[in-house]
C-alpha cells in the first residue's frame, strides 16, 4: 500500500477516534456505548414571525425563511428514545440554536452537544421541515396550512454525522412523506422511520464491507469506471445497500458532469457487459468484474477499517478513495499537458500510469475529456499503445 495513502488512513482514524471519544482521558471514561437516538418536536411560531417570513419585502420567504428569533417560537416534544432526563438539555440546546437563525426549511446542520448528566458529547443533526396538511385538514387562515417540526438525530461525533449530512437531509424527505402519507394507526411506522435512521443511513457502507471482504475491490473498480452492476437474487435491503455505496463511491460532483456522461457511454459500448452480483447464496459471486492494483489498496484499508467497527471511519475511507482518485486525474490531466510539447514528459505519464494503480482506468477517463483536443488526444493515443504492451500486472 502507497505510504501516503496508510498515512492518510491513520490520521482519519485518529481524528474520528478523537471525537468520538470527546478528547481527555477523563471523558473517555464516560464514553457510552454505541447508541443512536431521536428526538422530534413540533416548532410553532409566532403569526407576527409567519407574516414576516412570507412578506415581499426582499426577505426570505417560503421554504427559505429563517427561524424566529426569542420567544418568536416555541418547541413541543412529539416523540423521541432519547431518556427523560436527557431530553430537556436537548431542548434547550436546540432552541439556543434556532433562536440565532440561519437554520432553512429542509437543510439539516450538524453540531456537538454535551449532555450533561452522562457527562459525554455526541454528534447531533437538527433539521427544520414543513409538513403540508391535506386539503381537508386546511382551513382558511393560511397559516394553519403546513405543520413545522424540527427533527433531532445523535450517535457519533459531530465530524462523523457531517459526513452524512446530505444523506440525512434526503431521510427528512422520506419522513415528511411518511407524515403525509400517514393514516389511521401509522404512527408506529412513523416511529420506526425515525428509530432505523443509523441503520439506514450510517451503516449501509459498514454492511457492503462486512459482506463482501477482499471482493470489495471489484465494487470499488466498478464505481471507478462507471461500469453499470445488476444484483440478483438479493433482498431489498442489500441491494440498496449495494447501490448507495456505489453512489458515494462514484467520482460524480468531482469530474465535470458532461465526462462523466460520456464515460459512462463509452464504458457501456466497450463493454457490453454489466458487472453481475449474485447474491443466491452466503457469499457473492461477482461475473464480469475488474480490478487493479489501486482498488485492491483501497480494500485493505477498508478491511483494516472493520477491525475497529466504526462505521463513521468507513465513509471517511471512502471519501479518502474518491479524493485520491481525483488527484491522480488531476496529476495525469497536468503530464499530458506537458507532454505535448515534450518527449521526455510523454515517458513520465507513462510511468506514472504504469505505477499509480489504476492507469487503466485514468487513461478512459482523460481520452473522454480530450476528445476534442488534437495535440492531447494524439498522446492519449500513444499512451494506449505503451499501456497495451506492458504486462498486465504493472496495472
Amino acid at each position: 500500500m502507497l505510504p501516503s495513502l496508510q498515512e492518510s488512513l491513520d490520521g482519519d482514524e485518529k481524528e474520528l477516534e478523537s471525537s468520538e471519544e470527546g478528547g481527555s482521558a477523563e471523558e473517555r471514561r464516560l464514553e457510552p456505548p454505541p447508541s443512536s437516538y431521536y428526538c422530534l418536536y413540533s416548532y410553532r411560531g409566532s403569526r407576527l414571525a409567519q407574516q414576516r417570513a412570507d412578506s415581499g419585502d426582499g426577505s426570505p420567504s417560503g421554504t427559505n425563511a429563517e427561524t424566529p428569533s426569542g420567544g418568536d417560537f416555541s418547541l413541543s416534544l412529539a416523540d423521541t428514545n432519547l431518556p427523560s432526563e436527557l431530553e430537556p438539555e436537548l431542548c434547550s440546546f436546540i432552541a439556543k440554536r434556532l433562536s440565532k437563525g440561519a437554520v432553512f426549511e429542509g437543510l439539516g446542520n450538524v453540531a456537538s452537544v454535551e449532555l450533561r448528566t452522562p457527562g459525554y458529547r455526541v454528534g447531533c443533526y437538527y433539521c427544520l421541515f414543513q409538513q403540508e396538511k391535506l386539503l381537508s385538514q386546511t382551513t382558511t387562515d393560511s397559516e394553519h396550512n403546513c405543520s413545522e417540526y424540527v427533527v433531532c438525530f445523535l450517535g457519533g461525533s459531530e465530524k462523523g454525522l457531517e459526513l452524512f449530512r446530505l444523506e440525512l437531509d434526503k431521510y427528512i424527505q422520506g419522513l415528511k412523506n411518511n407524515m403525509n402519507c400517514e393514516e389511521r394507526g401509522g404512527e408506529n411506522h412513523i416511529q420506526s422511520y425515525l428509530s432505523s435512521w443509523f441503520e439506514d443511513v450510517v451503516c449501509p457502507i459498514q454492511r457492503v464491507v462486512h459482506l463482501f471482504q477482499e471482493q470489495l475491490t471489484f465494487l470499488l473498480h466498478a464505481a471507478l469506471s462507471y461500469t453499470p452492476v445488476e444484483v440478483k437474487e438479493s433482498d431489498e435491503k442489500t441491494k440498496r445497500d449495494i447501490h448507495r455505496f456505489l453512489s458515494v463511491a462514484s467520482l460524480q460532483g468531482l469530474i465535470h458532469e458532461g465526462t462523466m456522461t460520456s464515460l459512462c457511454m463509452a464504458m457501456t459500448e466497450e463493454q457490453h457487459k454489466s458487472v453481475i452480483i449474485d447474491c443466491s447464496s452466503s457469499q457473492p459471486q461477482f461475473h464480469n468484474a475488474g480490478s487493479n492494483r489501486f482498488c485492491e489498496d483501497w480494500m485493505q484499508a477498508f478491511l483494516n477499517g472493520a477491525e475497529g467497527g466504526n462505521p463513521f471511519l468507513f465513509r471517511q475511507v471512502l471519501e479518502n478513495f474518491k479524493l485520491k482518485a481525483i488527484q491522480d486525474t488531476n496529476n495525469l490531466k497536468r503530464f499530458i499537458r506537458q507532454a505535448e510539447m515534450n518527449h521526455y514528459a510523454l515517458f513520465k505519464c507513462y510511468m506514472f500510469l504504469k505505477n499509480c494503480g489504476s492507469g487503466d482506468i485514468l487513461l478512459k477517463i482523460v481520452k473522454v475529456e480530450h476528445e476534442e483536443m488534437p495535440e492531447a488526444k494524439s498522446v492519449v493515443a500513444v499512451l494506449e499503445e505503451f499501456m497495451k504492451e506492458a504486462p498486465t500486472q504493472s496495472f
